[in-house]
């Protein structure tokens, strides 16, 4: 009959325009995320990351919490979902990680330090891939996405070394026939806590050093890097299944505060290693001690770089540029505070203004040639900049460059600030602000300058400017800088892995990286030996 086969083709028809307004739909939701669009999916999908992404690892990928959106600092745009994980998902890794460290504590540590090396070898096959998800993920230039990247593979190459040198003291014993000696063994599992702006390099000095000294760790990185989290931990995941191993010595879960509350409680994690705000930090502190554990805490820091009457300002200037600008002003050693001696305040404050303006022309998103300097990581960092402007405007200070939000731009971008005529111990000065603000202050004379150096909270870097062997040694010594990085001649920035990384006073007193600093990664035991046939007993009592 005609009117059946009418009936069935507009059916069909409506069917076949049913499924083709589906498709849009299905099309035009994926669109709307970065890692659909071509510019980005080839590097993003190399990383294994997809449109949902499973924000937990024990070996096996799952998450049962709340999805969120990566959003990218640049346009505000999302990249990509990710499934963050749930108490219970918590519950799940710990045990696993409990399993993997009975098993990896008994893997003699130069073969650990080959799984290290391996880790450090992958990081190399992926280095600008992973340093492309940073730096759109976080909003970092470029190279300083890739350069984290290979900070990671610099402390996988300094832990292989350390799984074969690191050691305990033999001691002379008063007791003949007797060894007194040192023993040093891992700990267990390291609860590792990172911040936005370094989202893959500070995770790498955790786990390099942790993983070669015995220990598994457990990550929760920032909630506005997840996908980071996740990629770097898929390199990783690689080469545990080419070795055999559990993946419960490298697990992961992206998740919020309460996630971050379980580590400070866990027991069963006796060493939490948290990077973060000072707030939170000394609330992870008192946490964590209540329980008698350990931690690593890397806060914050209000940063000073000193120049002297008789520096060298062909060095200076570059340097306070850098320290300032760089990373929009996000690192952790980002310089907050210049002090300059009244000589040359003048020249100094009129060379800084000349360096500030060529980056105008250098301002845009990470992927962009030529570009130095990005945007800030969220909205809400742009408030918080909007906000301390108008505390200085309060308190008398002069904004003499700078100032304004680039609003005609999509993303959290804002000019480098250089602000005047405020008191060095203002409160807005002494408040660490996570944005291109840099304070400026005259002083008179060397002791001056130590002493503002030093009156703020924080203790984490500093930096003198001068050729006079008198203030270098004494810039250096105990009545000089009081931070755990104390430059001469260089920025406060871009610390080297060799030497231990960290703070004292607010920011923490935590060491991470290189010298000795694997010694908090691991428990001291000291141990007495007889190997005589006499008992010798302390104070020389006879239990007879």
């Amino acid at each position: 009959m005609i009117v059946p086969v009418l009936f069935r083709n507009l059916i069909k028809a409506k069917r076949y325009n049913i499924d083709l307004i589906c498709r849009r739909m299905a099309s035009n939701e994926s669109s709307k995320y970065l890692i659909s669009n071509s510019i980005y999916k080839s590097f993003l999908t190399d990383l294994g990351l997809e449109e949902e992404n499973l924000g937990v690892f024990d070996g096996k990928w799952f998450a049962n919490g709340q999805v969120i959106d990566s959003i990218s600092p640049s346009t505000n745009e999302p990249i990509a979902r990710v499934r963050q994980g749930s108490l219970e998902d918590y519950n799940r890794i710990v045990e696993s990680s409990q399993k993997a460290f009975q098993y990896w504590s008994n893997v003699p540590a130069p073969k650990r330090g080959d799984i290290v090396r391996q880790i450090g070898d992958e990081l190399r096959k992926n280095l600008q891939s992973l340093g492309k998800l940073i730096s759109m993920e976080m909003g970092k230039i470029l190279p300083e996405g890739v350069g984290e990247v290979q900070e990671f593979i610099d402390i996988c190459d300094y832990a292989v070394g350390l799984s074969r040198m690191y050691d305990g003291k033999v001691l002379p014993s008063e007791r003949p026939g007797h060894v007194l000696m040192e023993q040093w063994n891992p700990l267990g599992i390291i609860g590792i806590i990172t911040a936005f702006n370094f989202p893959c390099a500070v995770f790498g000095w955790n786990q390099a050093i942790a993983l070669a000294c015995g220990n598994v760790t457990l990550w929760k990185g920032a909630p506005t890097t997840p996908l980071t989290s996740i990629a770097t931990t898929k390199i990783v995941e690689r080469v545990l299944r080419r070795n055999s191993l559990p993946g419960g010595l490298s697990s992961l879960i992206c998740g919020g505060s309460d996630i971050g509350s379980s580590i400070s409680k866990d027991k069963r994690i006796p060493l939490v290693s948290f990077t973060g705000s000072t707030q939170v930090g000394k609330q992870v502190a008192l946490t964590v001690q209540s329980r008698f554990g350990k931690t690593i805490l890397e806060l914050g820091g209000n940063n000073a770089i000193i120049i002297m009457n008789d520096a060298d300002l062909t060095l200076a200037i570059p340097a306070v540029f850098f320290a300032a600008v760089g990373t929009a002003g996000q690192r952790c050693t980002t310089a907050r505070r210049l002090i300059v001696q009244e000589g040359i305040y003048d020249e100094v404050l009129t060379r800084l203004r000349h360096a500030y303006e060529q980056i105008e022309s250098r301002i845009g998103e990470p992927f962009e040639k030529n570009v130095l300097y990005g945007p800030l990581h969220t909205k809400q960092s742009v408030e918080l900049y909007e906000q301390a402007l108008e505390q200085v405007k309060q308190n008398g200070g002069k904004i003499i460059y700078g100032g304004q939000i680039y609003k005609q731009r999509k993303g959290n971008f804002v000019q480098p600030t250089i602000v005047t005529q405020l008191k060095h111990d203002s409160s807005i000065v002494h408040q660490e602000t996570f944005a291109p603000i840099l304070y400026v202050f005259k002083c008179k004379t060397f002791e001056e300058a130590v002493q503002w150096n030093n009156e703020v909270d924080q203790g984490l870097s500093s930096s003198i400017f001068t050729n006079n062997p008198e203030y270098l040694f004494k810039w250096i010594g105990p009545n000089g800088s009081d931070c755990g990085i104390v430059n001469v001649n260089i920025p406060t920035s871009g610390a080297e892995i060799g030497g231990a990384f960290g703070g004292e006073k607010h920011t923490g007193g935590g060491r991470e990286s290189g010298s000795d600093a694997w010694k908090q990664y691991m428990r001291r035991s000291t141990c007495t030996i007889n190997y005589s046939k006499e008992l010798p007993l302390a104070q020389g009592i006879q239990f007879t």
